[in-house]
């Protein structure tokens, strides 16, 4: 049960504040791409300082608490894709390729980093940074329909109204007539 608990509280509730508070679902579906893509970078500990600055270069296109949770979710997602990201980032690079050893893991915890574990760090930065956008675009495609049907279903807050060219018409006749 505490698992449960630990799960509405953490994930399910804040999703539902999120989907009742009326925010288009172009905005959610990007925010959340966006969340996870960044949530999935390959050195723990920077995600969070990554979605901070994409959310202050983005201001209002993204909503920041989307972003977040996003993000937090994306966190084992992150720890799993660290080695393909790699693997990836070797055959970009057409670098030697990594043996992931148990020595290799040790020096990284110790401080002890030789050549070639910084230069594997770099081969799965650039695996994903060439497979970041692509992933960024997926997972938008694949989100939106998703918000288009979770904001009507929870949304309780009616959606910013759709304005006509002829209301732009009415506004400007009415200021003229001023």
């Amino acid at each position: 049960m505490g698992l449960m608990a630990w799960f509405n509280k953490s994930i399910v509730d804040p999703l539902y504040q999120i989907l009742s508070r009326g925010l288009e679902p172009k905005q959610l579906a990007l925010s959340t791409a966006l969340g996870i893509t960044l949530g999935i970078f390959p050195i723990c500990g920077v995600t969070v300082l990554l979605c901070g600055v994409a959310i202050a270069l983005l201001r209002s296109l993204c909503h920041a608490p989307t972003v977040m949770l996003a993000n937090f979710i994306a966190t084992p997602l992150e720890l799993s894709l660290v080695v393909p990201f790699l693997r990836f980032g070797e055959v970009m690079s057409g670098g030697p390729h990594f043996p992931l050893t148990s020595d290799a893991l040790k020096k990284v915890f110790t401080g002890q980093a030789s050549r070639e574990v910084i230069i594997s760090v770099a081969h799965a930065l650039l695996g994903w940074l060439v497979a970041a956008p692509f992933i960024l675009a997926a997972l938008y495609i694949i989100f939106l329909p998703c918000f288009k049907v979770l904001v009507h279903k929870f949304n309780t807050v009616p959606l910013s109204p759709k304005k006509s060219p002829n209301s732009l018409a009415e506004v400007k006749l009415k200021v003229r007539d001023v």
